[in-house]
């Protein structure tokens, strides 16, 4: 079980705030309470869509505010494909789905870099298809 407990510094190496500021330049948010909001939205959503150990090893990457917003969601039994996560996301929030097109990249883009490239493919291939694109990777597509 992961411990939200540990400073996030001697889990990940990377602050809270850190990773705040990647986001808010990434997104290009005016000030860092943006990009706060806009972080714990998107890993709430995301939580709800990943289960087991690709929930808990992309936590572990995370500092433990980050990591609490993943984990404090229950996984949705019926996952969403990347464009109806981003549907889903601006209907929760009140925003056009452009916005949360933008949002959901600026976010995942940065936690994509945090987790590496082995456990951000396999996050990518656990829900439907359509996430490749949230995390700023090419969607493969594969013969039939």
């Amino acid at each position: 079980m992961l411990s939200l407990r540990k400073p996030a510094a001697a889990r990940t190496g990377v602050t809270f705030r850190q990773i705040l500021e990647k986001i808010r330049y990434e997104g290009a948010y005016p000030a860092l309470e943006r990009a706060e909001d806009v972080t714990r939205t998107v890993l709430e959503a995301l939580g709800r869509q990943l289960t087991g150990s690709e929930r808990e090893e992309l936590a572990a990457c995370l500092p433990a505010e980050a990591a609490q917003a993943l984990t404090s969601q229950i996984p949705d039994p019926r996952p969403f494909t990347g464009w109806g996560f981003v549907k889903k996301l601006a209907t929760r929030t009140g925003v056009t789905p452009a916005v949360s097109r933008w949002d959901t990249g600026a976010v995942l883009s940065v936690v994509g870099r945090l987790a590496g490239d082995g456990l951000t493919a396999r996050i990518i291939g656990q829900p439907p298809d359509g996430y490749a694109l949230l995390f700023g990777r090419a969607q493969l597509v594969r013969a039939a």
